[in-house]
């Protein structure tokens, strides 16, 4: 490709809009004109069924359920919900709700798990910045710092609580179903941390769920601070818009009316029924022609900003959650998806650009660039940080495309609540594009439910494991030595791990564990 073709390419496939600032580049990706017509009756299909989902049509046949994140956050600043949890963060903020003690809150826990944690995660990190904890209340202006408990990780337990002053924190638990069992441990944790230190939980304790489940029954009738429920039509990885994300920007003093603004605006502009000049359209039939309709490259997401680093970890639920699927719409066998994974640039030319741009050429780069800089740093009368930033992906980028490698170029003005709006908006709705042009149920996940009803049977192998030990008597020996005695051999592999946990981990220290050469781990019982 000449150079004067390059140029041509980007004008015919950048798409800008003006009004934000915000652009989105194609030209460095591998496809044609004729590549795009082909896709004529996909786009087609794609714009309809968009259409679909904002009547209220039923979009996520296997629950029966809508699918209604696009439509209702055009509404939600307006609304009652809205004005809740302002006047509730408000209300945190000036001290007028206070602990059980009588004592300002000065943070809250984020319990949950998912598009739970992810969304409110990459919000909190991308508009407050890695350090907002360090700051103290005046530099925060009186919002609270924000922790997160997002796994069923004892190590995570322990550093949050390690840190917090119970008295003065508040605890938000986030669970749509209300049964999540990650985010259902932690709150029983949590409970009986405070409870340890006297502190009645209840007034420290915030729900968002939907109403009447298992959480919420738990939660009123505990007498908690304050419950909010979320529709059943919108899914976890895409709730950030929602008042799952909303409770926590506000206690951070986050702007979430401009998230919203930001979300709204991009989804005026993804409406848009010519393909060529529709950004998640076109995002997504990259997608498509680059791997072959079936997800054969990888996606790798770089933002050039620090702030931005957890854009990668965000889309990776979002995207191979809702496409990473075994059969189409028609019951068809198809284990379609899409692998996505990142880093920051330039870090990311210290970690793994090597590959990238010498190795294996099976993925896509998308390069994310924050034009403004969030603080002039000159290094020398004629440039400064962030121009060598800019320096360096546009480098980066020339490199790529000299060897043929594809990537898409997105560059926002500003690293605020509109830009980030804007950016969940389009990969929510790129998202949903693609699912139509594969023929796949985005807004579910079986995958999700197996593992955690194969889960369920090692859990409840344990409780029997553990009953027949305390019968069991005396015993020194291995696995298999014991399975057979307990006549559980066909899970011997499953019961030595059981072991191998509770040798280390049992409170009630009645397994230990020695290694030998010859034998290999020899288990004794302790009754």
């Amino acid at each position: 490709m000449t150079n004067n073709e390059w140029i041509d390419r980007n004008r015919k496939y950048t798409l800008i809009d003006g009004d934000s600032g915000f652009s989105i580049g194609f030209a460095g990706m591998d496809f044609t004109t004729t590549d795009l017509d082909r896709m004529t009756n996909k786009f087609n299909r794609a714009y309809h069924e968009m259409a679909k989902i904002e009547v209220g049509d039923i979009k996520n046949p296997d629950e029966q359920r809508q699918v209604t994140h696009f439509t209702d956050r055009q509404n939600y600043a307006s609304g009652k919900f809205f004005a809740r949890v302002e006047n509730f963060a408000t209300a945190i903020r000036q001290g007028q709700i206070v602990g059980s003690s009588g004592k300002k809150f000065t943070a809250a826990i984020i319990n949950g798990i998912g598009g739970s944690a992810l969304g409110p995660q990459l919000v909190q990190f991308a508009l407050n910045g890695p350090y907002w904890n360090e700051k103290n209340e005046e530099a925060r202006r009186g919002n609270l710092k924000i922790y997160f408990l997002d796994n069923t990780d004892s190590a995570g337990f322990a550093d949050v609580m390690a840190v917090v002053e119970p008295e003065t924190t508040l605890v938000v638990t986030v669970s749509k179903s209300g049964g999540t069992l990650e985010t259902r441990n932690n709150m029983i944790a949590c409970e009986k941390f405070y409870a340890a230190r006297n502190i009645d939980f209840s007034r420290h304790a915030v729900a968002v769920t939907m109403r009447d489940s298992g959480l919420w029954t738990h939660a009123a009738s505990s007498g908690w601070l304050e419950l909010f429920d979320m529709p059943e039509s919108i899914g976890g990885r895409t709730s950030e818009t929602s008042i799952v994300g909303h409770v926590p920007a506000a206690l951070a003093g986050i702007d979430f009316q401009q998230l919203l603004a930001g979300a709204c605006h991009m989804d005026t502009w993804t409406r848009c029924q010519d393909y060529l000049n529709n950004p998640a359209y076109m995002l997504a039939a990259m997608w498509y022609i680059a791997g072959n309709g079936k997800g054969d490259r990888n996606m790798v997401i770089v933002p050039y900003s620090d702030r931005l680093i957890l854009l990668s970890r965000y889309l990776q639920q979002l995207i191979m959650e809702s496409l990473g699927k075994e059969r189409d719409l028609d019951g068809q066998l198809v284990h379609q998806g899409l692998n996505v994974f990142g880093n920051k640039g330039g870090t990311d030319a210290h970690a793994y650009i090597q590959q990238l741009n010498d190795g294996r050429d099976d993925f896509f780069i998308t390069f994310v660039e924050v034009l403004k800089d969030a603080m002039i740093v000159p290094l020398d009368d004629k440039t400064s940080m962030g121009t060598y930033l800019h320096g360096f992906q546009e480098g980066l980028a020339t490199a790529l495309r000299l060897k043929s490698r594809q990537f898409i170029n997105i560059k926002i003005e500003a690293g605020d609540a509109f830009n980030l709006g804007m950016l969940i908006a389009l990969y929510e709705r790129a998202v949903a594009v693609y699912a139509e042009f594969i023929n796949i149920n985005a807004f579910h996940q079986p995958g999700v439910q197996a593992y955690k009803l194969a889960a369920n049977v090692i859990l409840r192998l344990r409780e029997q494991l553990m009953q027949e030990l305390m019968e069991l008597g005396e015993f020194s020996g291995t696995a298999a030595e014991l399975v057979g005695k307990l006549e559980l051999t066909e899970n011997e592999v499953e019961i030595a791990g059981l072991l191998d946990k509770a040798a280390l981990s049992c409170p009630d220290n009645i397994i230990s564990r020695c290694y030998n050469e010859k034998s290999g781990w020899i288990y004794t019982i302790h009754n």
